[in-house]
């Protein structure tokens, strides 16, 4: 059981009203501890340390909950008031050396507990390409330690396969999201700053390129099958397991089948999650743009009215936080049409009788010339249409154009006062991201020009 090893109160400093001065205090400790040889230190030095902090412009408020007991205190006294509420809630704990010095220590579990807090805190990425190495790696180290090889191997399939899932989750968490962006600027911002920043250039990219594992997958497979096959390495690694595991030869045999096998399935499997992460990257961006585009129309048609009429109902359900449910409870909708359920039929609803079978008496066709003037009009605005459609391949065209022979220029210096300029620059970043593109990108500051506002990029030739 968790709470076996784990203090119950051992999360109550992050739950509690002065949580924020809990953690900044931990981190202190933390960062101070992970210098020395072990994760003990001389109590005086982490008191020092502590109340350096406290004494600082920076510390944060020692008044809320629990702390306010001790907010009258000096830096010094709020620096042993710490101590001992950590040690209080299983954090850490203060043994006595034999020259008689109080030394602070770090519960082992506390450990773990922080650096996975502070993994999530400073956002770090999965690195794909470093557990797919070290499987390529195990799986030609040959019969040297096959049991323990293998275990790792497991255990390294199982990160990635994680961080797979989490890239997976956290795409679908950004389309979830995108709803709440009710302007052009912040759909933009959260595609080109926060999702290209934190996905797409730190886990997507790489993934496709130097994470990518189709490089190292068919050399793995083949070896783990052939792995699988060989008695001598089924039964080294079975010996290997048993001795470390303490258990049975005969179940560690049956353990190394297992492993073997799941490991193997997972690789096979994996492209199913690939897929669904390129679905979801491409559903994402299609998304972004077309949100984007939507609330850039305007016009005096039906369209353009119907969007003016739902983001102006989208807009008060926003403000008043209102659920969508209770749309009709706006004065306004009462001047608009309303859209509702008719749950019986009769001669005055929607539904048409069936009048019953007719005679059918053929008419006869009239033959209608067809007008060159008007199939010629019909043409060119097909044909305008086409050109109006943005694709790779002109995108790469209008980059070169711009260029005009350069090797290399910002993207604020294209002329973004034209028609669908801005379109062509959020395309151009997008396509960035291409490998057959003839350009690639390198961000810059934010900029503002011909009322945008957004992330300038240098555009480059390859």
């Amino acid at each position: 059981m968790l709470f076996d090893i784990i203090p119950e109160n051992f999360f109550g400093p992050l739950a509690a009203p002065g949580k924020r001065v809990y953690w900044e205090c931990i981190c202190r400790l933390f960062a101070v501890t992970s210098k020395q040889l072990s994760f003990g230190v001389e109590r005086d030095i982490l008191v020092d340390e502590l109340q350096y902090y406290f004494d600082s412009s920076m510390a944060a408020d020692f008044t809320q909950g629990e702390l306010e007991e001790a907010g009258g205190l000096s830096a010094r006294d709020k620096a042993n008031f710490m101590l001992r509420r950590l040690e209080s809630y299983g954090w850490i704990y203060v043994d006595v050396d034999h020259s008689y010095v109080q030394r602070v220590n770090f519960r082992d579990y506390a450990v773990q507990i922080i650096k996975t807090l502070l993994a999530v805190s400073e956002e770090r990425r999965t690195e794909y390409q470093g557990y797919i190495y070290t499987i390529y790696n195990l799986v030609r180290a040959g019969t040297s330690n096959p049991g323990l090889g293998l275990l790792q191997i497991a255990e390294n399939m199982d990160f990635l396969i994680t961080g797979l899932k989490s890239l997976n989750a956290n795409i679908k968490r950004y389309i979830d999201e995108l709803t709440k962006h009710s302007t052009v600027a912040e759909i933009m911002d959260a595609l080109l700053n926060d999702y290209y920043s934190n996905v797409v250039d730190k886990a997507y990219h790489r993934l496709l390129t130097s994470d990518n594992v189709s490089k190292f997958r068919p050399e793995i497979l083949e070896r783990l099958e052939a792995n699988s096959k060989s008695k001598r390495y089924l039964n080294a690694a079975a010996k290997e397991i048993a001795e470390l595991k303490e258990i049975s030869e005969e179940e560690a045999g049956e353990l190394v089948l297992e492993i073997l096998h799941e490991v193997i399935d997972a690789f096979r499997r994996m492209d199913e999650i690939l897929d669904e992460i390129n679905k979801k990257n491409t559903r994402y961006q299609r998304a972004a743009i077309n949100r984007a585009r939507f609330l850039l129309s305007s016009g005096e048609d039906i369209r353009g009215q119907l969007k003016d009429i739902l983001s102006y109902m989208n807009q008060q359900i926003q403000e008043k936080s209102m659920d969508y449910n209770m749309i009709y409870e706006m004065e306004e909708m009462d001047r608009l049409i309303k859209l509702f359920s008719w749950d019986y039929l009769d001669m005055d609803s929607l539904y048409a009788p069936v009048e019953g079978k007719k005679e059918f008496v053929p008419q006869p066709m009239q033959i209608i010339a067809a007008n060159e003037k008007v199939r010629s009009e019909k043409r060119r605005l097909m044909q305008e249409k086409l050109e109006r459609v943005l694709s790779p391949e002109k995108i790469s065209q209008y980059v070169k154009e711009q260029l005009d022979g350069n090797r290399k220029m910002l993207a604020s210096r294209l002329p973004l006062d034209q028609e669908d300029a801005f379109i062509r620059l959020i395309y151009i970043r997008l396509y960035g991201q291409r490998k057959n593109m003839n350009y690639r990108l390198e961000l810059k500051d934010v900029v503002e020009k011909d009322g945008f506002r957004f992330r300038d990029f240098e555009i480059i030739l390859k």
